[in-house]
């Protein structure tokens, strides 16, 4: 278990006060069940399941296709592990408007609660600064709490912020679980929420 005062079924209430302005992905599992606690399952958040590994790369494509608007995506360090190369993709395409929160409980929490690398020696700032990243933190404690809230809000690069969390269950939420639903409600809500030129209706069919 972390060293550590903070609560992931709260934190992320202070480190994305204007969660209603973002676009939110958030990895399987325990970050979802938070981010849908966050946002009441509100249809700006695209919560994955089952595709571990994929949240980060689906962020950078959603920051790299909507370069106006602030994206934030939310996963576990389990997740994120799993796929270390998006890091060195995503510091390579530079997206200003892309941040990453990574709830480091040090757990793998879907697979029995087993200890994971970062309980260890694996630093996942440290990977995110090799990878080419400039903008990064680890949160360990409460009172930098606005440092790290400034450094999710940012731009101008993309940023990673690790938080340390108690290795506590994640938020009692139960959130949408049906994918094609997720999509149409995340595609909806974003067309209504930012309309373009050329985009098509948010009634318009989906492929």
């Amino acid at each position: 278990m972390h060293s550590t005062e903070i609560d992931r079924r709260e934190i992320l209430r202070d480190i994305l006060p204007n969660h209603a302005q973002l676009l939110l992905v958030s990895g399987l599992a325990g970050a979802a069940r938070d981010c849908a606690a966050l946002t009441g399952d509100g249809g700006n958040l695209f919560a994955l399941g089952g595709v571990m590994g994929a949240a980060t790369m689906i962020g950078l494509g959603m920051a790299l296709a909507a370069p106006g608007r602030d994206v934030v995506v939310v996963t576990g360090d389990g997740e994120l592990l799993m796929n270390l190369g998006a890091l060195v993709t995503i510091a390579s395409a530079q997206p200003e408007n892309l941040a990453i929160v990574c709830l480091d409980n040090g757990r793998h929490g879907e697979t029995g609660n087993q200890p994971g690398h970062t309980s260890g020696r694996a630093d996942l700032e440290a990977i995110a600064r090799g990878a080419g990243f400039v903008e990064t933190m680890t949160l360990c404690d409460r009172k930098n709490v606005r440092a790290a809230a400034d450094l999710a809000s940012k731009r101008g690069a993309p940023r990673l912020l690790v938080v340390k969390v108690r290795d506590t269950p994640p938020s009692a939420y139960k959130r949408l679980m049906d994918p094609a639903a997720c999509r149409i409600r995340f595609r909806a809500a974003f067309l209504a929420s930012c309309p373009m030129d050329g985009l098509p209706p948010a009634n318009a069919a989906i492929p």
